[in-house]
């Protein structure tokens, strides 16, 4: 890793050299089972960072690790650090709190997966988890997360209604903005079109491609074209390993590995 890289707090015009976190000789296991190797990975603030290789080469263990979402099944176990800045904190660390790291990293799923509740009260869950009641702030912080997940104007007359009775985008959208209204450090996105269609998958790679205003982003995609399209940088993956890492353009179109170099031009995967 580069000494020169800068660690300092985000602000709305980061430049892409300052990380908001990065994965330092990561291993992952499962039981005796290493699903990660010694995996060096920055994170650029307000940047989107792609996770790309086949499948699984490790890209939603590595996503995985960085919420703790882990910790949530038996029989795993961590080496080596995930560091959240500004703050200098080892996310991986046993004193580190998990629902913490949550509650400032998170994440988006393949499938949308809303609450059997009215949009409005999707949205407003974690709001109120944290402790905020009163309906005007709930209100417009309900309306603030779902004018950054490009939704409002599609939801604002059908709040009440159940976030079921949304399409598979708008319910995508809809989770994203669940994501937003507890103002994450960092968004996590587990192949977050792969089960939309193509109308619904253009309209969330534009919102991806929005949303660094306001949030770092880390996106695991099988899809090669959305990774050049919405991500700065990129990572290609393979056997728990990262092969190489680096601007998205110079890694698609002048690679320096030749496993990147194949899969790319889709010789495997």
């Amino acid at each position: 890793m580069n000494n020169s890289v800068q660690r300092q707090p985000a602000n709305s015009h980061e430049p892409s050299h300052v990380l908001k976190a990065e994965a330092r000789n990561l291993s992952f296991f499962y039981g005796d089972k290493a699903a990660l190797r010694e995996v060096n990975l920055p994170v650029h603030a307000r940047r989107a960072t792609a996770l790309i290789g086949p499948s699984g080469c490790g890209k939603s263990t590595l996503l995985r690790c960085f919420n703790r979402m882990h910790d949530l099944y038996p029989g795993h176990r961590y080496q080596g650090e995930i560091r959240l800045y500004p703050d200098d904190i080892n996310l991986l660390a046993p004193e580190t709190d998990p629902i913490l790291v949550r509650s400032r990293i998170g994440m988006v799923f393949q499938k949308p997966n809303p609450f059997p509740k009215s949009v409005f009260e999707n949205v407003a869950y974690g709001l109120r988890l944290r402790g905020i009641r009163q309906p005007a702030e709930l209100e417009a912080r309900v309306e603030r997360a779902l004018r950054d997940a490009a939704l409002w104007d599609e939801v604002k007359d059908r709040l009440k209604d159940s976030a079921y009775a949304l399409s598979g985008g708008q319910q995508q959208r809809l989770c994203i903005a669940r994501a937003l209204a507890v103002e994450p450090e960092l968004l996590l996105f587990d192949e977050p079109t792969s089960a939309l269609d193509p109308l619904a998958t253009a309209s969330i790679e534009e919102l991806l491609r929005n949303l660094k205003v306001h949030v770092t982003t880390l996106i695991v995609t099988h899809n090669l074209q959305q990774a050049a399209r919405v991500a700065e940088f990129t990572a290609f993956m393979y056997l728990g390993e990262l092969v190489e890492f680096g601007p998205t353009e110079v890694l698609f179109n002048a690679p320096s590995q030749k496993q990147t170099e194949d899969y790319l031009a889709g010789r495997f995967g």
